[in-house]
C-alpha cells in the first residue's frame, strides 16, 4: 500500500505535466513536453520528500526551496531580441507546473485537477483572445536608418498618423551620414501591415526593422 501511495502522485504529476507540455509543444515554445513533465514531476517528488523528511512542525523546509529553484529555470526561457521580450508566458507556465507538482505531492488531487484544467483553458482560450486584441491594437518598435536631412522625423511621423498609428519617438543616433531613429508605434494590425509595406518600399530608407 505504501508503494502504491507513492506511485499514484508520481504518475499523476507526469500526466498533468504532459497535458500542459503538449500545449506548449504545439505552440513551438522553447519549454515543451519534456520540460513541463520534469518540472511537475520534480516538484511533486521534492514535496513528497519534504513531507517525509521534514521535522515535526516544519514539513515544508524542502518544498519552500522549490519556489526559489524554479525561478532560475523560468528565467532561462525569458530573452530579449529586436527590442522585444519573449518567453514570459512559458516562464509563468513552468512556475505554475511547479505549483501543480507541489499540490499533487501533498495529495491535494482535486485542487490539482481544477488547477491544471484552468491552466490549459487559459493557455488555449486566451491565445485566441490575445490574437483578437492584437488585431485591434498592437505595439511594434520601428527602427529606421537613412541619410539625415531636415524634416525627416516629421515625414515618417506623418506617415504613421495617416495610417491611424500612434507613435512615440525613442532613441536617435547619428553615425556619419547614417541617421537612425526608433519609434514605438501602436495601432491596429492591418494598419501596421499597410504602413510597413510602404516603409519597405521607401527607397530613401537604408535599413528598416520592426
Amino acid at each position: 500500500m505504501n508503494i502504491m501511495s507513492d506511485i499514484v502522485p508520481i504518475v499523476f504529476s507526469i500526466v498533468i505535466g504532459g497535458i500542459i507540455g503538449l500545449e506548449r509543444e504545439y505552440q513551438l515554445k522553447s519549454a515543451g513536453l519534456r520540460t513541463m513533465i520534469l518540472v511537475t514531476l520534480g516538484s511533486c517528488m521534492f514535496t513528497m520528500l519534504s513531507l517525509s523528511l521534514g521535522e515535526v512542525g516544519s514539513p515544508d523546509r524542502i518544498a519552500a526551496n522549490i519556489i526559489t529553484g524554479i525561478g532560475f529555470v523560468g528565467a532561462g526561457v525569458i530573452f530579449k531580441e529586436d527590442n522585444r521580450v519573449s518567453g514570459l508566458t512559458t516562464a509563468v507556465t513552468i512556475w505554475i507546473c511547479a505549483a501543480l507538482g507541489m499540490t499533487i505531492g501533498a495529495e491535494y488531487y482535486k485542487e490539482a485537477i481544477i488547477g491544471s484544467v484552468s491552466v490549459v483553458l487559459l493557455l488555449i482560450i486566451f491565445k485566441y483572445i490575445q490574437n483578437v486584441i492584437d488585431r485591434i491594437t498592437t505595439r511594434y518598435t520601428y527602427q529606421i536608418s537613412l541619410p539625415y536631412e531636415d524634416g525627416v522625423i516629421e515625414k515618417y511621423e506623418n506617415i504613421f498618423k495617416e495610417h491611424h498609428l500612434k507613435s512615440t519617438r525613442g532613441k536617435q543616433t547619428r553615425s556619419g551620414e547614417k541617421y537612425t531613429v526608433i519609434w514605438r508605434v501602436q495601432g491596429a494590425l492591418k494598419n501596421h501591415e499597410i504602413c510597413t509595406k510602404i516603409l519597405f518600399n521607401d527607397t530613401a530608407i537604408d535599413e528598416f526593422k520592426f
